[in-house]
């Protein structure tokens, strides 16, 4: 089905939530503006380091958010979009609901991570409804920061309960965005998204060859940085 290679990166199995937003964490460039989704990106706020200097967003009106609070850290009135009750970091400030959109919508953003029920071949995303009759929509401000970051990334499970791939050729959900995600990171593999397709960065638990028996859309690995 697709054109396989055997440089790629593969680790000896699946990786577990937080061991994925430790990986996403890494990949975030020094210096950038963040906002992390609901699910598991909230993860991602826990792995960042300070020598990355990142300013990480929240949609219901704070910059410089930092990890997830514990015990005596938790203030009931510092929580982020997922009502989670997290930290400040110094220089931390608070706005506006109105503010907080500006800021999405203006193209402010370096980087979204976003959670996902679906994403397609060239990078269309569905992520607030399935569709499914009785279902409670939830698309809070995905559209805004999948329309408005400069890079969107999506944390999610490969498979969905029933074992089918969550990249497919073409969405069969209501869109969130259109040709936005530039890179899916799941359990079992990373893409990067493109005009040539979808490449394989690197694998968990498999090889490329096993994951494109998984995933209905051909698969490469991606080019040696």
């Amino acid at each position: 089905m697709g054109v396989m290679e055997s440089s790629i990166k593969t680790s000896e199995a699946p990786l577990s939530r937080d061991d994925l937003a430790r990986l996403v964490a890494r990949d975030i460039a020094p210096g950038s503006f963040v906002n992390l989704g609901i699910g598991q990106p909230t993860l991602v706020s826990n792995y960042l380091t300070e020598d990355q200097d990142i300013t990480l967003h929240t949609e219901n009106g704070m910059l410089g958010m930092g990890p997830e609070a514990r015990g005596d850290e938790i203030d009931e009135d510092l929580i982020n979009a997922g009502k989670i009750p997290v930290t400040e970091l110094p220089g931390a400030s608070y706005f506006h609901h109105a503010d907080s959109f500006a800021m999405m919508r203006g193209g402010h953003l370096d980087i979204c991570v976003l959670g996902a029920f679906q994403v397609s071949v060239t990078g269309d995303l569905a992520n607030w409804h399935t569709g499914a009759p009785g279902a409670i929509p939830a698309v809070g401000g995905a559209m805004d920061l999948a329309t408005g970051a400069k890079d969107v990334f999506v944390m999610m499970t490969l498979l969905t309960r029933e074992g089918a791939s969550k990249i497919v050729e073409s969405c069969t959900y209501p869109l969130t965005g259109v040709g936005c995600v530039t890179r899916v990171y799941t359990d079992k593999a990373v893409f990067l998204t493109g005009p040539a397709g979808i490449t394989v960065r690197e694998t968990f638990g498999c090889t490329l060859e096993e994951l494109q028996e998984l995933v209905p859309v051909p698969l490469k690995a991606a080019a040696a940085a």
